[in-house]
């Protein structure tokens, strides 16, 4: 089988040497004695596992300079990732995802840039994620992976585990959107919709394994997808010059981008490529589903079960996240905050920034620019604030207002109707 010369570069890379990895550690108690090269999912208290790096190797194995001059995506950040060997990367044609100026949304002096994640194969970041989830599954000899979804994560499971021949089984709250469902079984995994929330479709994910014997990839119960996210933080670093932003807006489901921007912001200070400075990060949820918010207002490490949660922006309607506390723990240790943002003004958002700036945002997207709206009432942030929002998925595979203009082409057309 032939490849791009993309892949091809991406694959001797891997094939180079072995991964920098050392050994894994839970984010709680700090126990690490997790072993590299085996199978893991929680730790023994019941919370995510992260995976360590032999920084000091990296330091003296490669340059900023070289990872700039590398082609493709995502892959190539090969030293901080955990994957050995070419024949394990499972690649669909990654991009580095752009960032997009808002010129005309935002008042006058205002920088704000998008960073449009739905440029990615699967159209979201959850890409990011699920590639690397799926790759060391493959390593693992893990060959039949289950997940809950609210719909873009189950989409990225199912192409990039059917071109790795793995297969996938997957569980939808039943509300989720028709495009993501018919979409997630088009492209080879089995779904199934769930009358309950994406934490329901957890519970029957987490009960079947022992009969299953398949891999649980959801949210932060597996190592890696958090690696696969860090990449966001990797990749903002590289475009920016090795320089922070002042603040980042980033919808918060289960929140494993935020806790794995914050990682490789961590791993790049220590290795020398960026300085001290942090940007604010704003964890943002719905109204209808806040429970980060609640728990952050209330000054609280977790955050209980929210119930009856609802949000039309459906990738951030997760009424209960394991890795609370990491969310938390970043955004303190950042100063930055929690922000709930109203339904009308989410929609709101969506459309003034496609109208006037041509970008069409998802719903989770545009709960960032709703959320930098508030924090700039606020004075949480400044006008002269470099900001960038994370647009998480193309705003394609999200209903959109009807429109019924018509003409009919046989009566007489009143131009004056075009002016």
């Amino acid at each position: 089988m032939s490849h791009s010369p993309e892949y091809e570069f991406t694959k001797s890379l891997y094939d180079a040497k072995q991964s920098y990895v050392t050994n894994l550690e839970c984010s709680i108690t700090g126990k690490d004695d997790y072993k590299a090269g085996e199978i893991h999912g929680l730790s023994e208290a019941g919370r995510p596992l992260l995976v360590r790096y032999d920084l000091d190797a990296i330091k003296n194995s490669v340059t900023r300079d070289e990872i700039e001059a590398r082609p493709g995506g995502f892959w190539k950040y090969r030293e901080f990732l955990p994957v050995n060997g070419g024949d394990n990367v499972v690649s669909l044609g990654e991009v580095m995802t752009p960032l997009i100026p808002l010129d005309h949304s935002v008042p006058g002096g205002c920088d704000v840039i998008v960073k449009d994640e739905g440029r990615l194969p699967t159209g979201s970041f959850k890409a990011r994620g699920l590639a690397l989830a799926v790759a060391m599954a493959k390593e693992l000899g893990q060959n039949h992976l289950a997940m809950p979804t609210n719909g873009n994560a189950g989409a990225a499971l199912a192409a990039y585990a059917s071109y790795a021949g793995l297969k996938t089984t997957v569980f939808c709250p039943d509300d989720t959107p028709i495009v993501n469902i018919r979409e997630i079984e088009l492209q080879g995994a089995t779904t199934y919709t769930v009358n309950g929330l994406i934490n329901d479709c957890g519970k029957i994910v987490y009960d079947g394994k022992e009969e299953m014997g398949w891999a649980d990839i959801s949210t932060l119960k597996e190592p890696y997808r958090i690696e696969g996210k860090k990449t966001m933080g990797l990749e903002l670093a590289e475009q920016l010059g090795w320089e922070m932003p002042d603040a980042i807006f980033y919808p918060t489901g289960g929140g494993t981008g935020l806790i794995g921007m914050w990682k490789a912001f961590d791993e790049l200070e220590k290795l020398g490529w960026i300085g001290s400075k942090r940007p604010k990060m704003f964890s943002v949820q719905a109204e209808g589903c806040a429970p980060i918010v609640k728990a952050f207002e209330a000054g609280e490490e977790h955050a209980p079960l929210w119930k009856e949660a609802f949000t039309h922006a459906w990738g951030i309607r997760v009424p209960i996240a394991v890795g609370d506390f990491l969310i938390l723990r970043a955004v303190r240790e950042s100063g930055g905050s929690a922000i709930a943002v109203k339904e009308n003004h989410i929609f709101e958002c969506r459309d003034r920034v496609a109208k006037q700036d041509g970008l069409l945002l998802c719903p989770e997207g545009a709960a960032t620019y709703a959320a930098w709206e508030l924090a700039l009432e606020q004075g949480q942030v400044n006008t002269s604030d470099k900001v960038v929002l994370f647009n998480c998925a193309t705003g394609l595979k999200y209903p959109m207002p009807e429109t019924d203009r018509f003409l009919d082409k046989n009566q007489p057309i009143d131009y004056n109707r075009f002016k």
